[in-house]
C-alpha cells in the first residue's frame, strides 16, 4: 500500500487542516493529490500560497469526489451535515478530527460499508509535534488504517486505541495536555519574575527548561519517577520544592483535572 499515491482531500481549511497539509508536503506527498474545500477564499488562498497545485474550492462535493481518502475538518457541529453531503462519492476512507463527534454519528450520514477512523489531534501538530489518537469503526480495514497513520503521521505521532471511550481520554491527556504545560510554564515564568528575574529572562528560563527535561526524557528512554529522583537529591532543593507540592496533594489535583476533561469531551460527545 502507498499512501503517497493517494489523493486526500480535506472539507474545512482551518489550522488542523492547515497543520496535516504542511506536514504531509513535508512528508513528500504529491501537492497536486491535495484537495480542500472551504467556504473562506482567504484560507484557500493561503493554500494556495503555500503551494500552487494543491486544488481548492468551496464545492465539499467536488473535493470528495477527487478523493481517495476525505479529511472531515469543519466544526463538529458541521460533521454530519458534511459527511451525508459526500456519501454518495464513497471515499475509500473517512477521517474525523472533530472533538466529541462518534463514529456511529459519521456512519449514520455516510454510506454503508464507508471505512470511518476518528483522529484526535493537539495543538503541537502546528509544528509539526503532535500527539493524535486514532481510533476506527469494523468498516476499517488493514489498509484503511495505514493511509490513516499516514496522514496522522504527517503531523507528529500516533497511538491507536481499540475502544472508542479511550478517545474521550485521549482528549483530556494529549488533546487539553499542552495547556498543563503551558501552566506550568506560565508559574515557572511568574516564579522567575517574583525572584527579581525579568520577564525576557524569566521566560527563557521557563521556556529551556521545559524543552530540555522533555528532550532528555525522549532521549534517556528510562521511567519518568527516576529521571524525577536523578534530579531530587536527598536533603536537597529540590527534595524541598517536590515535598511541598506533594503535601498539597498536587497528584489528586491533576488526575482531578484530567477526569474532568475526559467527562467533559463524553459529555460534549452525547450532546
Amino acid at each position: 500500500m502507498n499512501a503517497n499515491s493517494k489523493t486526500i482531500g480535506f472539507i474545512g481549511a482551518g489550522n488542523m487542516a492547515q497543520a496535516i497539509i504542511r506536514g504531509l508536503l513535508d512528508a513528500g506527498h504529491p501537492a497536486k493529490q491535495i484537495a480542500v474545500a472551504d467556504p473562506s477564499n482567504d484560507k484557500l488562498e493561503m493554500l494556495r500560497s503555500v503551494n500552487a497545485d494543491i486544488y481548492t474550492t468551496s464545492n465539499n462535493i467536488k473535493v470528495a469526489e477527487k478523493s481517495d481518502v476525505v479529511v472531515l475538518a469543519t466544526k463538529p457541529q458541521h460533521i454530519a451535515q458534511v459527511a451525508a453531503e459526500i456519501a454518495d462519492s464513497r471515499p475509500q476512507l473517512v477521517m474525523s478530527v472533530a472533538a466529541g463527534i462518534t463514529l456511529a454519528a459519521i456512519e449514520a450520514a455516510l454510506a454503508p460499508g464507508t471505512a470511518v477512523v476518528r483522529n484526535m489531534p493537539n495543538q503541537p501538530a502546528t509544528v509539526g509535534l503532535g500527539m493524535s489518537g486514532l481510533v476506527a469503526n469494523s468498516a476499517a480495514d488493514k489498509t484503511a488504517k495505514l493511509i490513516a497513520s499516514y496522514i496522522g503521521e504527517a503531523s507528529g505521532e500516533v497511538v491507536w486505541v481499540e475502544k472508542e471511550s479511550l478517545i474521550d481520554a485521549i482528549t483530556a491527556i494529549s488533546g487539553s495536555g499542552p495547556a498543563y504545560f503551558y501552566l506550568l510554564l506560565e508559574m515557572l515564568e511568574a516564579g522567575a519574575i517574583e525572584f527579581g528575574f525579568s520577564p525576557a529572562v524569566a521566560r527563557k528560563l521557563a521556556l529551556q527548561t521545559g524543552i530540555g527535561a522533555t528532550a532528555l526524557a525522549r532521549e534517556d528512554g528510562g521511567e519518568l519517577a527516576e529521571l524525577r529522583r536523578r534530579v531530587t537529591s536527598p536533603g536537597g532543593t529540590t527534595e524541598a520544592a517536590i515535598q511541598s507540592l506533594e503535601d498539597q496533594d498536587i497528584r489528586t489535583a491533576f488526575q482531578a483535572a484530567f477526569t474532568a476533561a475526559r467527562d467533559r469531551a463524553t459529555e460534549l460527545g452525547k450532546k
